[in-house]
């Protein structure tokens, strides 16, 4: 398959966005392909159009189906495993934030509370042990709010962060 010069700008854009965020640049390009297709891809029609070793899109494709970004499909007629991921960009901010949170936030979410109440925090001295009640509370706080935004419809949600933008400008447009 031949790439359009603005899709090919767009994956190797979403790769470097992908290495930033600490995804690998190869599955981040192959998740913009699925996503820019909108079609199921087979993995050596992948690993054709961008330029990658089978092995490495079999790899990436794994890690994808494992963040719940692509999943497996069956084309009538073909034998082999077709990916696709969602073309609706809501569902795959949530799928990402949901991913991220319980791969970072939840087990930093853990391992404050558990500090917080081990017999160790004795020996710790009251700024360390306040740097780490506020590092909970913040967190705590901002996965609650999280998961409020993240049930909200998708037109509620834009509303909402809308909303949002206009009251901060508001706020800002006070303060000077």
């Amino acid at each position: 398959m031949e790439l359009t010069p603005i899709a090919e700008r767009f994956i190797l854009h979403w790769g470097e966005m992908g290495s930033r965020w600490g995804v690998n640049r190869t599955v981040a390009q192959i998740h913009a392909l699925l996503y820019l297709m909108g079609r199921p891809l087979a993995a050596d029609e992948i690993a054709d159009t961008l330029g990658v070793a089978r092995s490495n899109v079999s790899t990436s494709l794994k890690e994808l189906q494992a963040w719940r970004l692509a999943k497996v499909v069956h084309v009538m007629g073909d034998r082999r495993d077709h990916f696709e991921t969602s073309t609706d960009i809501w569902e795959l901010f949530k799928l990402i934030v949901e991913g991220r949170r319980q791969r970072e936030i939840d087990p930093t979410l853990t391992m404050l509370r558990d500090a917080l109440v081990s017999d160790e925090l004795a020996n710790e001295s009251h700024n360390t042990e306040q740097r780490l009640r506020d590092t909970l509370s913040f967190l705590e706080t901002l996965t609650t709010w999280s998961d409020e935004m993240l049930r909200l419809k998708p037109d509620t949600l834009m509303k909402t962060l809308g909303m949002g933008a206009r009251i901060s400008r508001t706020v800002r447009r006070k303060k000077v």
